[in-house]
């Protein structure tokens, strides 16, 4: 059975669960910070390189800070999002606003940061201008989101790019770098979104070449220099045991290639790339971890954790797979098979479904004494379970349905030391936004 890495070994999470209840993320900084030097390294191939972390993926400020600390800016798609980039030191044109359906707000607060601002729809064009008017204007870095609609494939998760509410149709992108420009505005980017979790390395340098021959036909048709290409997110990472990531130097090989035949082709060297991936910098490097409460035996076998969908979405939502350790049993037998679930009431509330696993003693069992394995053997709490590759769209997506308490998260420093950087909520927090003053003479 294939193993995934876990930087903490079964005592060692034993004890931070003393300090720290189940169910909660941890994060490791180290693994994270080397990962970005490897990208960074992989991308110096280009002028100007810049990552734009897709805070979505991680919403942290403590997370962000590390990243700022790596070089790394911030694409953001909210004004929470703004404010947690600005709080964590990740300042002007590092900071990109790529939002849809944007309020006005959102436009306000990006420009007074100087952020760039990633225009998603032909008609924000006038609503952007009307409402930058008392706000310094137009002027500054404007790109646009290209949707290639039918000349792009999407993937089975994002889509057909002709399906898509986002962005700007050919023709619609050049009217608007057009009319831009007849307004003033001088300093412009460009940037598309196409995919979500692909592993092809082929279809990512696809994407490149698609808006490298577009680039050039900027220039051509509107007397336009881009500053930038934003080639978007959508990497994948390997979720299953046996996928293979897709290597960054080669990625940024592949792409200076199409970028030498295109790029400095038409005399547009200089134009820097930019990416806003947020699962292939944190994902990996995330688990949620929680703790097996009960066992249930009716028609399948059911191990019950202390966690639930409201901490992680991904597999009841989309039906995705992650990798699940018994955290002290990964050499044993996984002759097993569980569905993992929470205590949500709905029935995709499952982390793994019919997986082979080894056997999972759980709290209730050795409370109880009813486990053969556990009664008589002193074991006062059941297996922990590591459910792997959480660290990006995993606690940032919880909810509250059912009154579910999403969970805190840690961080695992370089000294080994771990510290909270957000803790679980409480009732309180449930009920903070409620109005009770009125509600005995309601």
């Amino acid at each position: 059975m294939s193993i995934k890495s876990f930087p903490l070994s079964n005592d060692e999470l034993e004890k931070l669960c003393i300090k720290f209840s189940t169910p909660f993320y941890l994060y490791d900084e180290a693994a994270i910070r080397k990962n970005i030097k490897r990208l960074l390294a992989a991308f110096s191939v280009f002028p100007g390189y810049k990552e734009h972390f897709a805070v979505k993926a991680l919403p942290n400020p403590y997370i962000l800070k590390i990243l700022a600390g790596e070089g790394l800016g911030a694409d953001c798609s909210s004004l929470p999002e703004l404010l947690l980039a600005d709080m964590a030191g990740i300042k002007g044109e590092d900071i990109m606003l790529t939002a849809n359906n944007t309020p006005a707000g959102e436009y306000i607060k990006a420009r007074q940061l100087g952020a760039v601002i990633n225009l998603d729809d032909f008609t924000h064009i006038a609503f952007l201008e009307k409402v930058l008017e008392k706000n310094g204007g137009l002027a500054g870095l404007i790109s646009f989101r290209y949707n290639p609609g039918p000349l792009k494939e999407g993937n089975a998760i994002i889509g057909k790019p002709e399906e898509a509410k986002y962005g700007f149709t050919r023709e619609q992108l050049f009217d608007g770098y057009k009319i831009l420009k007849a307004k003033g505005v001088k300093r412009f980017g460009l940037h598309t979104m196409v995919a979500s979790n692909e592993l092809s390395l082929d279809y990512h340098l696809e994407t490149g070449r698609l808006l490298f021959d577009l680039a050039a036909e900027i220039k051509k048709e509107c007397s336009i220099n881009l500053e930038f290409v934003n080639l978007g997110g959508g990497l994948g990472i390997p979720y299953r045991p046996g996928e293979q990531a897709v290597n960054w130097e080669e990625l940024a090989k592949g792409l200076r290639i199409h970028y030498d035949a295109i790029i400095v082709k038409h005399g547009l060297d200089g134009m820097a790339i930019h990416t806003e991936y947020g699962r292939p910098i944190t994902g990996p490097y995330g688990w949620l971890v929680t703790r097996a409460i009960h066992k249930k035996e009716i028609y399948r076998d059911y191990i019950g954790v202390d966690a639930c969908m409201a901490d992680l979405m991904r597999p009841g939502l989309y039906g995705a797979y992650h990798h699940i350790t018994v955290s002290g049993k990964e050499n044993a037998a996984y002759d097993h098979v569980y569905d993992i679930v929470g205590s949500l009431c709905e029935n995709n509330d499952k982390f793994a479904i019919q997986r082979k696993l080894p056997n999972i003693e759980t709290a209730a069992a050795a409370l109880t004494g009813t486990s053969a394995e556990t009664a008589g053997a002193g074991k006062s709490r059941g297996d922990l379970i590591i459910i792997h590759d959480a660290g990006a769209h995993g606690r940032a997506m919880g909810f509250n349905y059912n009154g579910k308490l999403r969970c805190g998260e840690l961080l695992l420093r370089p000294d080994g030391s771990v510290m909270q950087i957000r803790r679980a909520e409480t009732t309180e927090d449930y009920f903070a936004t409620l109005d009770f003053k009125g509600l005995q003479d309601f």
